[in-house]
């Protein structure tokens, strides 16, 4: 078994999961490291051999949108690794019109709330061998989610606008907050921590489903608007900072690591539980 760290992260062949990918080779850690796409899995390993040489990289791979590819990439790092001291739940996506997956879900809703907390659970058992520090991100785009519904919002598979995106991104992101807050008490004296964060504003991987959104990211990277590496600084330092490591259930900001209150009613015990149960059922079916 490694003697470093096993640190799995989602979403980390592009963005703030990449740069975060980066910054905890070089601690040392032996990153685990979900991908889709076999092409981009060979462009970060090249990138991190150069950038962290020495790391060692493995990845797994799967579509992040469905659960059974989340089971299997669960159940296969707790095969080949038996315990995980770092889960980063970074994958999201925000997609301006509503596709359904071939399981039937809201697209948005699996990749950004459904898989982590599948993944999550799957890993559960390895967790608690290590101890494990479970780091969720979560967005201030959850102050604007429209009215809560559960266990309605997980699939609800209406079509929605490019304007209307908006509200239903900010949902799955404060269901994330909600779910980091459950997780927490259900973890309770386990020695295993859970906390979310808001990365802020970043430029990278900006709209990627707009037409002039590479045009616009140059802009904002010339005017030095949304540096990505502000965002990954705030995960690595959930992951790794002594200070977090007895901490849990926080929802926490870019700027300075402070303290976030969650939008109501994301921070009701009564309603995370609810949606905890909710989740569980639905995807026991």
């Amino acid at each position: 078994m490694s003697s470093h760290p096993i640190t799995v992260i989602t979403g980390a062949t592009n963005g703030l999961g990449q740069r975060a990918a980066i910054a905890l080779a070089r601690r040392g850690a032996h990153l685990v490291l979900t991908a889709r796409d076999h092409a981009r899995a060979d462009a970060t390993r090249a990138l991190l051999a150069t950038t962290a040489p020495g790391a060692r990289v493995d990845f797994v791979f799967g579509n992040l949108a469905l659960m059974q590819d989340v089971r299997r990439m669960g159940a296969q790092i707790a095969d080949t690794y038996g315990r995980v001291d770092v889960l980063i739940n970074n994958a999201g996506i925000h997609a301006f019109q509503q596709r359904i997956t071939a399981e039937g879900f809201p697209e948005m809703v699996a990749v950004n709330y459904l898989s982590p907390w599948l993944l999550t659970q799957t890993l559960g058992a390895c967790l608690l061998a290590g101890s494990a520090r479970v780091v969720n991100v979560a967005s201030e785009a959850s102050r604007r989610h429209g009215a809560l519904r559960i266990p309605e919002d997980l699939t609800d598979t209406t079509p929605f606008t490019a304007r209307e995106s908006s509200l239903r991104y900010g949902t799955t992101k404060l269901l994330n907050i909600m779910f980091t807050g459950e997780l927490c008490r259900r973890l309770a004296g386990t020695g295993v921590t859970t906390n979310a964060l808001d990365p802020g504003f970043n430029v990278t991987g900006l709209g990627r489903e707009l037409s002039f959104a590479a045009g616009l990211e140059r802009v904002l990277r010339w005017l030095g608007i949304g540096d990505p590496e502000r965002g990954a600084g705030i995960i690595v330092r959930l992951a790794t900072d002594p200070a977090f490591g007895a901490v849990s259930g926080g929802y926490y900001s870019v700027k300075g690591a402070r303290p976030l209150t969650p939008a109501a009613p994301g921070a009701d015990p009564a309603l995370q539980a609810r949606l905890w149960e909710a989740t569980a059922e639905l995807l026991a079916r």
